[in-house]
Parts: structure tokens; sequence; C-alpha cells
């Protein structure tokens, strides 16, 4: 995979914006969700954010006051940019399918194809970001595996947020032995952060 050079202020710019105005956004107005462009536009936004909210808290919680000064070591940040690609990967594909599985159980939406055309085009778009490619040929073909295999009538009642939170434990840059003893606490955080987004899903449908 090609490595990125990255820099404390790339972060801040390309990531901590989602992470730091997280409690501003909370109080904007939110548009309803009535078509699939709106649907696309908040499976992206909500996976990136859960992403990068859970994996630098995490990160910061770990590492307290030391937090910034990690953000100088190009070994650690290509190490934080491994994990935020993968995390979000698998994001998107929980969120994909929640958002579509909710739909057809509960508004008889049986287009569940467009699940598999939207997350591709959220994967190609995220070319322009620096996404690596290896990680997103693996992404589709995850993907492709699961939607053979999904019940659309119950996976978004059946812990469709846990393979996002299992990547957030595996792929933080965190050692091993502190991971094992945060494994309750960091997979917790993550399902909590997508109890939000899952909220905000039913209050914003409009279909």
């Amino acid at each position: 995979m090609a490595k990125y050079k990255l820099s404390w202020k790339d972060l801040t710019w390309n990531d901590f914006k989602i992470y730091l105005f997280a409690l501003f956004k909370a109080f904007l107005p939110k548009k309803k969700i009535k078509n699939l462009d709106d649907l696309e536009y908040f499976i992206q936004a909500r996976s990136a954010w859960v992403s990068q909210v859970t994996l630098y808290g995490y990160l910061k919680t770990r590492m307290g006051t030391r937090y910034v000064l990690h953000f100088e070591n190009d070994e650690f940040m290509s190490s934080v940019n491994l994990a935020k690609w993968n995390i979000y990967a698998v994001a998107l594909q929980d969120l994909t399918f929640f958002t579509f599985s909710y739909l057809k159980a509960n508004f008889n939406f049986d287009k569940v194809d467009s699940a598999n055309e939207i997350f591709l085009k959220i994967l190609d778009d995220e070319i322009s970001n620096k996404m690596p490619l290896d990680i997103i040929q693996e992404a589709k073909k995850n993907f492709a595996e699961r939607f053979q295999n999904i019940n659309w009538d119950n996976y978004y009642n059946d812990l469709p947020f846990n393979p996002s939170a299992l990547a957030l434990y595996k792929w933080a840059p965190i050692a091993e032995d502190l991971k094992n003893l945060d494994r309750k606490i960091v997979l917790n955080s993550v399902i909590l952060k997508w109890d939000i987004v899952r909220k905000e899903f039913r209050e914003r449908i409009n279909f």
C-alpha cells in the first residue's frame, strides 16, 4: 500500500474537523432523507464521523497529555492512517446494510440492489481523498460477500454495527495488552456512536 506522509496539520484539517465540530453539528438542523442521493450523503458522512470520532477519541484517551506529541512520529502517523481507512471501510458497509435493511423492513423498499451502487460510488469518490486502493478493493470484496448472505428483513435489528466495532478494536494503533484491557469499553464506544446515527436516521428518513 502506498504510504502518504502526514502531519499534525493534515489531520487537524482533513480529519479532526469532524471530531472537533461533532458537538456543534449536533445542533444544526437536519434535512429529511428523501431520495438515494440524500441517503448516499448520509451513509458517507455518518460513517466517516463514527470512524474518526471513535478512533481519535480512543487514541486521545489512551495517550493522555502525550496525544499531540505522537503525531510527530511518521511511523505512528502511518498506523493511524491505515486504521482510519480500514475502520471507515467497514463502517460504510455496516451503515449501508443497516439503512437498506431498515427501508425494506419498514417502508417496503425493494430496490436493495441500490445498496451496492451507492457503496461502490462512495468508495470510488474516496480515491480522490487518497483512500488506499488495496483497502478499497478489499472493501468491495467483503461487501459483495456480505451482500450475498444478508437477511434484508432482519439485518437492521440484529447487531448491525458489530463488524465496525470490531474493526476499531483490531486496527487502533494501541499495544495489544492495553487493547485487551479496553475491549469492552472500545466496542461499547462504537455502538453508542452508532446509536446516535441510528436515531438520527429514523428521524430523518422520509422515503
